[in-house]
């Protein structure tokens, strides 16, 4: 079970400071070594990530979607990413987590060609995952509660957890990996939103946060634009 990064440990550049860091086995890493090489191939026809980032990839894409897997709840089962583009962080985590027994990732992309490259990493790696090219609405109105509900640099808090609200139970987790400003954003959606919420320092940004967040419920003010 890799575990959630503290300080002072190595600096992420490559699979092998990845390995080092998130002290994670040989197998994992060759799983997510098939989903570097299929993401390099298919950034050549599908944007799947910022061309510029590929350098960085093992810090700017899997070290950034990996630190939240230990943020989630050890019991954790029925996991729900949304907008996952390139399979961050989704894809990431249920390679992380193949062997906890009956763990599912839901991934849920609105882009078909986006759905077709994951679908085709899950197969390779074994990871245990289900693609919707759907748009998070539709997906939310029918898939029902999840443990844990996450997002990376999809949108503004406020618009994000009215997408996310309908997948929330009592006892849901969300973790959204977030950019710079993310207290002027909790502070917005507040005003539509009750919630509780800590920020961890990202490990793979120094301007990012990573939010966890419970108990979520809408105000009587609920505007989920906002």
């Amino acid at each position: 079970m890799p575990q959630h990064i503290v300080s002072g440990t190595p600096q992420v550049i490559d699979a092998e400071s990845f390995s080092d860091a998130l002290h994670v086995s040989r197998e994992t890493m060759e799983r997510l070594a098939q989903y570097e090489s299929l993401l390099i191939k298919w950034q050549k026809s599908i944007n799947l990530v910022s061309a510029a980032t590929l350098p960085e990839l093992w810090r700017r894409h899997m070290l950034d979607s990996a630190q939240i897997s230990g943020l989630a709840p050890e019991t954790a089962l029925r996991w729900a990413d949304l907008g996952s583009g390139g399979g961050f962080p989704g894809l990431v985590i249920a390679i992380l987590l193949r062997e906890r027994p009956g763990f599912e990732m839901h991934l849920v992309e609105s882009d078909q060609r986006k759905c077709v490259f994951m679908r085709e990493v899950a197969r390779a790696t074994g990871a245990p995952a289900k693609v919707y090219n759907k748009r998070i609405e539709a997906f939310a109105a029918e898939a029902g509660p999840f443990d844990v509900v996450s997002a990376r640099a999809l949108a503004p808090l406020g618009r994000l957890l009215g997408w996310a609200a309908p997948l929330f139970g009592p006892e849901t987790i969300g973790l959204f990996l977030k950019g710079q400003g993310v207290q002027d954003e909790l502070t917005a959606a507040r005003k539509s939103w009750i919630f509780e919420a800590d920020i961890y320092p990202s490990q793979s940004d120094p301007a990012g946060s990573v939010l966890k967040l419970r108990g979520l419920h809408g105000t009587d003010r609920q505007d989920a634009g906002s």
